[in-house]
């Protein structure tokens, strides 16, 4: 995959079938929409460097409960506009008088984006399958055009934070990531996610997470390790390796007088 920095307007592709998201076409031609990361591969798309969430249909989020109304949980979800999730889409039924027992102020809850109106009117749902309320873990939260690079293609860097962690992981496309586990391998795979957020632009870095994970040594590229033999022999003495032959000349000098009297 050819990945590279770009800026708005920037000429991506030749092809207009090629146009992914983060992208407009002008007359036959792709162009980047965004300042962030572009990637070419079937479709090209750019994934910005920062920027704010705005939900769309089908997104999972992570949304906070802000307020309970007669028929309606309101949920603050991570963007400038609020979500509602009605009293019909939660997972069963329920009356009234009983929804603040099933989910109150401050509670968090992975959700699902039912639709969103022109005028930007986000209804929630939780009878999706992995819908829950959230009751133990961690949220820890990016920057939400950092999630693709959290989850990876084709789930690949989710799959090696799961499997090497030990934790559960959910990821929100609004830039909250829910993490369980033991409170020791959260603390290390929160500092994985950072290191994520941190690193996103670099390649290979699935493979230094994995590597992080495991407490294994970072690899060093040889260009890399040349220039480290470089700054640490420049660290040393100036006359360190004429002392070193000195010495040597005087070693050979009695060993050769000790033979002389054999």
């Amino acid at each position: 995959m050819d990945r590279k920095i770009v800026i708005p307007g920037q000429l991506l592709s030749d092809k207009e079938k090629t146009a992914g998201p983060g992208t407009y076409v002008k007359d036959g031609k792709v162009y980047s929409l965004l300042y962030g990361i572009a990637n070419v591969k079937n479709k090209v798309s750019v994934v910005p460097f920062s920027g704010k969430y705005y939900p769309s249909r089908k997104d999972f989020i992570i949304g906070t409960v802000i307020d309970v109304t007669p028929s309606n949980w309101i949920m603050e979800t991570g963007s400038p506009y609020d979500g509602l999730l009605h009293v019909s889409e939660y997972p069963k039924r329920v009356d009234s008088s009983e929804m603040r027992g099933c989910m109150s102020i401050g509670d968090c809850v992975i959700v699902r984006v039912k639709d969103v109106s022109k005028s930007m009117k986000v209804e929630l749902t939780m009878r999706e399958p992995g819908t829950r309320v959230l009751t133990k873990g961690r949220i820890i939260d990016v920057a939400p055009a950092k999630v693709p690079r959290v989850i990876g293609h084709s789930g690949s860097m989710v799959s090696i934070l799961k499997k090497e962690s030990n934790c559960d992981v959910f990821v929100g496309k609004n830039g909250r990531i829910w993490i369980n586990g033991r409170s020791g391998d959260m603390d290390h795979l929160a500092d994985a996610i950072e290191m994520i957020e941190r690193e996103s632009h670099i390649s290979g870095l699935t493979d230094k997470v994995g590597r992080f994970l495991r407490n294994e040594p970072e690899k060093v590229a040889e260009s890399d390790a040349d220039e480290l033999i470089e700054e640490e022999r420049s660290t040393l003495p100036a006359k360190e390796d004429n002392v070193t032959e000195e010495t040597c000349r005087k070693v050979d000098a009695l060993l050769d007088d000790e033979v002389d009297e054999a």
